[in-house]
């Protein structure tokens, strides 16, 4: 009400207090507190670009993932690829009924070397993006037990899967051709 004490504002009666502004000063204060502020007209359009266009993205994406997941199994410098989309993946299967167009695009994969082999894989690359986030249109690569992971034991971060020679990647849109030369340059 406009004309009654608003407890969340300590009692404010909007009425006495901004008179014929009451309306619109209640609305700007409790509806932007609630739902927050009304986009732009720009950032309105972006948003809906990236959720019209999020089909054709995510098709990108888990192609390209499959594509250096696979270049990564046979690698001679790679110990395992945690990836659901390879034919090798105990949980195969399960990936392709409930995601028959991919099961994404972050997977991690074990480098042979241990923790100075996982760190400088990341040094190495050129394409890929030494960031924490993922799901970027850009392809992203990690070490956890050197960033995200570094404050745990040795055996902590074994147990919660970001042991020392484990590299985390989302895959972008980039050219996976592109993406698998960087990779195999920098696991040389």
């Amino acid at each position: 009400s406009l004309t009654q004490p608003e407890p969340a504002y300590h009692g404010l009666n909007f009425y006495e207090t901004f008179g014929d502004f009451a309306f619109t000063t209640k609305a700007h204060a409790v509806a932007m507190r609630d739902f927050g502020p009304v986009l732009s007209p720009f950032n309105a359009f972006l948003t809906i670009t990236g959720i019209e266009t999020l089909p054709l993205r995510m098709e990108r994406h888990c192609t390209n993932a499959r594509k250096v997941a696979e270049f990564l199994a046979e690698h001679p410098q790679v110990a395992s690829v945690s990836y659901s989309g390879l034919k090798t993946s105990p949980n195969y299967e399960v990936s392709n009924r409930y995601m028959p167009m991919g099961p994404g695009a972050v997977f991690t994969f074990a480098v042979k070397g241990g923790f100075a082999a996982g760190v400088a894989c990341v040094e190495r690359v050129k394409i890929w993006s030494h960031l924490a986030n993922i799901g970027d249109t850009r392809s992203l690569i990690l070490h956890p037990a050197s960033t995200t992971h570094r404050q745990l034991t040795d055996e902590q971060r074994a147990a919660c899967g970001a042991g020392d020679d484990i590299i985390r990647l989302s895959v972008g849109l980039e050219d996976p051709e592109d993406l698998i030369a960087d990779l195999a340059q920098a696991l040389a």
